[in-house]
């Protein structure tokens, strides 16, 4: 068993006499884990590190918020499980506690669910600085108010996660990706809602430069008649990758390869009919986006060249919400338009998450998104 005690207590102590506090361990997302502001400091918590409990006939697994998803990722491995909700980022360190603070899930969270469907439960010293438990070890546990799901995008901004409790799955026995090549815009969209809601069930269904991706995972003996199937009907090239070739899809779309250097990229959420809406917004400023999960999430690539308070108002006129994940912060112009927020474009809360705040930091010892 890992002891914490020491590592919670220098938490809650820095929580009650420091300045304002931001939670850090991987720093894979610096546009999150950048402290701004004189009254704010970042807190080192990659010393919570560690797998507490993994029981893989229950198909649980526990482990210390700073906890590296890459290790995670191995132990589960090892009997043929992972991490349905696919987080990114996970080569170049990216932690549990990063991941559900920020709720990043990968493509390949189509088929099953995000974070938001995984994480069973939670603990974290709030803004008092005490140690806050919420959910459990087995999935059924259902009592009480869900703080897990709380946890979930909370950007360090209602505690500060020490451990954390996921449901996890059997690894698909074999994978294959189909790449469609099709002409327009407009026959992608089309393409893309009919897998979607077609009678084979994907894996993965993303939308970049080079066309519309589709990973299917299952029986490996049963893999090619779907395949097949999932084909007819769509007019157009297609190209298959299996094994290796198959695997460095993903990971490139993971570990946010395809990203042109310099840039900051922006999630945003958005249903397929948002689509040629954020395309026309995009246009003037060369950004790059890739369309994930059946086009309900989008990864901008917003050039680091450009103002992000035009990204801010380009996303405000979709009524759409856009969280920073990486960028250097650099672009004075853009920090004081947009007061520096690891959020843009239209505000989210309201008055339940002012309830929300007030309750679990009611001296504001976090920073707010």
């Amino acid at each position: 068993m890992i002891d914490t005690t020491d590592h919670v207590e220098a938490i809650a102590e820095a929580i009650r006499v420091g300045p304002r506090v931001l939670p850090v361990a991987g720093g894979t997302k610096p546009g999150l884990s950048r402290a701004s502001g004189p009254d704010v400091v970042a807190l080192d918590v990659s010393g919570l590190r560690g797998i507490i409990e993994y029981d893989p006939a229950e198909l649980t697994l526990t482990a210390l918020a700073g906890t590296p998803v890459a290790e995670v990722a191995q132990a589960l491995a090892d009997h043929d499980q992972y991490l349905p909700f696919d987080p990114p980022l996970a080569a170049a360190g990216a932690t549990l506690g990063g991941v559900v603070a920020a709720a990043t899930s990968g493509a390949n969270a189509l088929r099953h669910g995000g974070v938001r469907d995984f994480v069973i439960g939670v603990r974290f010293v709030d803004g008092t600085g005490r140690l806050v438990s919420g959910g459990g070890k087995i999935v059924k546990n259902a009592a009480g108010f869900d703080l897990p799901k709380l946890m979930v995008g909370s950007l360090g901004g209602l505690g500060v996660m020490v451990q954390l409790s996921f449901k996890v799955f059997p690894r698909p026995r074999a994978t294959t990706t189909l790449a469609f090549d099709l002409p327009s815009r407009e026959a992608q969209l089309e393409t893309m809602a009919r897998l979607n809601r077609g009678p084979v069930q994907v894996d993965a269904l993303d939308l970049d430069r080079s066309g519309v991706l589709v990973r299917l995972g299952g029986d490996p003996d049963a893999l090619a008649a779907r395949a097949r199937r999932l084909c007819e009907g769509v007019e157009a090239d297609v190209q298959h990758f299996e094994g290796a070739a198959d695997a460095a899809v993903w990971r490139d779309a993971a570990e946010l390869s395809w990203v042109p250097a310099g840039s900051r990229v922006v999630r945003t959420g958005l249903t397929l009919r948002d689509v040629p809406g954020l395309d026309a917004a995009l246009a003037p400023f060369a950004a790059t986006v890739r369309y994930s999960l059946a086009a309900n999430l989008a990864w901008i690539a917003w050039p680091g060249t450009r103002d992000l308070a035009d990204l801010d108002a380009a996303l405000r006129s979709l009524g759409r919400t856009g969280v920073v994940l990486t960028g250097t912060g650099t672009n004075a112009a853009t920090d004081a338009r947009t007061g520096g927020s690891r959020l843009i474009g239209a505000p989210t809360g309201g008055s339940f998450g002012s309830r929300i705040r007030s309750a679990l930091d009611p001296h504001a010892r976090f920073l707010e998104s």
